[in-house]
């Protein structure tokens, strides 16, 4: 049984023995289902810590932000893939949905339509991808209306004998839009979550759901660097500000809520050549869980959780998330992610991107470098994105994102030629 799916299994069967655990296991138990939640990503995290783990300080130490849904904090497209996970601030596009809605007023084109496949975790085991189609349309000049679709499947599960479980997780969303001058525009988003990690096994399970919102800003202008006119622009995204999800027990968890800071320089090398740089840096907006003391009972430590962690509400936890690291101003810095990315572009027809991505090893060291590349044409274009690792066992490493997306003013303009 691949490694990822041990905490899926062995949470059916703890719900099997529910009437014959006492009331720490459990707690225990729906610790378990956080995890599992959480599953994707904190795995990926934990796996390519594994090689740190041997030094007792960080293995003491190592206290990654958990959150549900962690579906949605995966890039869904392969332009930002090829470039680091980098979209805060970079050319407005069709998968703008997701890094910042406030650039739709400023794309060239009035509508497009993109759809995005991701296999994941491939270095852990099979089944496991990501699927989303985004679109937009603008309203005059200086309005859109956006929306996408995302589901997120974990593949097939053999629970136990003769049973198969299809754990996924999906959402709807959907944003408008508006320039408020020549250079600056923002953007608000509502957002439906659902995620189904067990696969309704047992009655003692339950789907959870949450609704959450998004606010985005977007700002660009012009500077001369000598003959050169250049781009200079920055975007700023706080997603998934909502409700904590629940799975059926007790307790409230975390959903993925996000601050996003990006900033982006384009340079005209000449007529057909241009070249972008690009940087975000993110935090998740969610407070860490406390870590339990040596000399702390089990039962003190869960009430404690509870206390301090559970039972806060997500916008308490989005204020508590700054300054509440137990490594101080340290620890805080180590939960920034920052990504850096590199964009040339040929004609407007051809592009190549590299891209790097950091995580601090406190908080699950994913670090990779990124590479692709992009051909369009005036009704489609079609970009690909590759993730290689650069820390010992990062199963991210080997991801491949494949991006198809289509220009609506490029096929009315072939239909009309065809008239």
């Amino acid at each position: 049984m691949p490694l990822f799916f041990q905490p899926i299994i062995q949470h059916i069967q703890h719900k099997k023995m529910q009437h014959r655990q006492s009331h720490i296991q459990c707690q225990t138990r729906t610790s378990n289902k956080l995890w599992l939640a959480s599953g994707t990503l904190l795995l990926a995290a934990f796996t390519s810590s594994q090689t740190v783990m041997a030094d007792d300080e960080v293995r003491d130490q190592f206290n990654p932000v958990r959150t549900a849904v962690n579906s949605q904090s995966i890039a869904p497209d392969a332009r930002a893939g090829g470039i680091g996970d980098v979209g805060a601030a970079t050319d407005p596009d069709v998968h703008s949905q997701y890094w910042n809605p406030a650039k739709y007023p400023f794309t060239i084109s009035r509508a497009g339509f993109a759809i995005n496949y991701t296999p994941w975790l491939r270095k852990l085991t099979t089944g496991i991808a990501l699927l989303n189609a985004t679109g937009y349309v603008r309203l005059g000049d200086y309005q859109a209306l956006s929306a996408s679709v995302r589901y997120f499947t974990l593949g097939e599960v053999d629970a136990s004998k003769g049973i198969t479980v299809k754990p996924y997780e999906m959402s709807v969303d959907a944003a408008y839009s508006r320039m408020l001058s020549e250079k600056f525009s923002a953007a608000v988003a509502l957002r439906y979550m659902y995620s189904d990690i067990t696969g309704h096994y047992d009655d003692n399970t339950s789907a959870g759901s949450a609704f959450a919102a998004d606010i985005a800003l977007y700002y660009n202008t012009y500077l001369m660097m000598g003959q050169r006119e250049c781009q200079l622009a920055w975007g700023l995204n706080i997603n998934n500000i909502g409700s904590k999800i629940s799975y059926g027990d007790d307790r409230s968890y975390f959903i993925p809520t996000n601050l996003r800071l990006g900033l982006s320089y384009m340079i005209p090398l000449n007529e057909y050549n241009r070249i972008s740089f690009a940087a975000d840096v993110n935090k998740l907006l969610v407070p860490s869980m406390p870590l339990q003391k040596a000399d702390e009972l089990d039962e003190d430590y869960q009430e404690r959780l509870d206390r301090e962690y559970y039972n806060k509400s997500s916008i308490s936890g989005i204020f508590s998330s700054f300054g509440d690291s137990e490594r101080g101003f340290k620890g805080e810095m180590e939960e920034l992610q920052w990504s850096i990315g590199a964009e040339y572009t040929y004609n407007d027809k051809f592009t190549l991107r590299a891209g790097y991505h950091h995580e601090s090893k406190m908080q699950g060291n994913r670090k990779y470098a990124t590479v692709g590349a992009g051909f369009r044409m005036n009704v489609m274009s079609i970009d690909a994105g590759y993730v290689i690792a650069t820390s010992a066992s990062n199963p991210l490493d080997q991801t491949l994102r494949v991006s198809l997306a289509f220009d609506m003013d490029g096929i009315r303009d072939l239909f009309g030629k065809r008239r």
